[in-house]
């Protein structure tokens, strides 16, 4: 059993007399579908020894869970290129290029992100299922970061719903901004376009969706634009800048400029948040990709892409 796959804690006066159960419910936010699979075999410890949820901990004793998931991994392992940029115990993050799909999908079960990362903790004689934290498209480049763990992506993703986990977005989109609106905050719902399975559409049935943007440059058919989504719905980002007007270069879905770009001008730039175990403050940043940073070469000051260099 390999320490990645456990937690631990030492009991103290907040969880005296308590049960093993309520402590993992509601101080560490254990998911109730988690603490049923920890009730099966022998997954928890106190002091070394083998106890049952409903156990009653004393201040002082050491709380052992064992995280393990035996689950079959059915996404073939593959040696591909990863550009790993951070890794620990409980995440990976790894900064995906354009073109590449994040997981397995109708024809496309080789090349993709999934298969890459298998395939490198396959090499490493480890073996555990596929969870991104946050997806992103397969023409959008940027950070992927991966649980390695159902616990760890349990925790991200409740820090993210709390907001507490911010993600910033690079982006080109066609035009510049008028003065009064470089920057501000998206606030529009999204919802699935009707007759559509893949397109999103601003609709006031849809899902509450919120965009932070900033102008950080502008060039005479372009503007260089930051974005930060409060929220994370499908194609949010390129829906939000289509409904104001200024669709992402090279969107053909959403109707941008695709003379300039071949694919969306969308980077998932920087990830920042208070790592949910060892407490630390990430900032996880990925380069640039290759084309986007031609492109910003070819138009914009260059103090300006040294400045988003990593």
């Amino acid at each position: 059993m390999s320490e990645e796959s456990l937690f631990h804690h030492t009991l103290d006066t907040r969880d005296q007399g308590k049960k093993l159960e309520d402590i993992l419910y509601r101080r560490f936010r254990f998911s109730r579908k988690l603490l049923q699979r920890l009730k099966i075999g022998e997954n928890v410890w106190l002091d070394g020894k083998t106890v049952y949820l409903s156990t009653r901990g004393q201040s002082g004793q050491v709380l052992t869970v064992n995280l393990f998931e035996a689950e079959d991994v059915s996404i073939q392992g593959e040696d591909l290129p990863l550009d790993i940029l951070f890794e620990d115990l409980f995440f990976l993050a790894v900064n995906k290029p354009p073109g590449q799909i994040v997981h397995p999908v109708g024809p496309h079960v080789k090349g993709t992100l999934a298969n890459a990362v298998i395939g490198y903790w396959e090499r490493q004689g480890q073996i555990r299922p596929f969870r991104p934290v946050f997806r992103i498209d397969r023409n959008t480049s940027g950070l992927v970061l991966i649980a390695k763990n159902r616990f760890a992506h349990q925790q991200l993703t409740l820090l993210f719903h709390s907001g507490m986990v911010r993600k910033f977005y690079l982006g080109l989109v066609g035009g510049i901004l008028p003065s009064d609106a470089e920057s501000g905050l998206i606030d529009l719902p999204i919802g699935v376009r009707p007759g559509s399975k893949i397109v999103r559409e601003i609709h006031p049935a849809g899902q509450q969706a919120q965009t932070e943007y900033q102008t950080l440059a502008a060039a005479a058919d372009c503007s260089l634009v930051a974005f930060r989504p409060r929220t994370g719905r499908t194609h949010q980002i390129r829906v939000h800048c289509q409904a104001i007007g200024h669709p992402l270069l090279g969107d053909d879905l959403y109707h941008g400029d695709c003379t300039l770009m071949s694919r969306q001008a969308l980077h998932a730039y920087r990830y920042s948040f208070v790592h949910p175990f060892t407490k630390a403050e990430l900032e996880l940043t990925a380069p640039l990709p290759a084309d986007i940073e031609f492109f910003l070469a070819q138009r914009f000051d260059p103090a300006l892409i040294e400045r988003l260099k990593i």
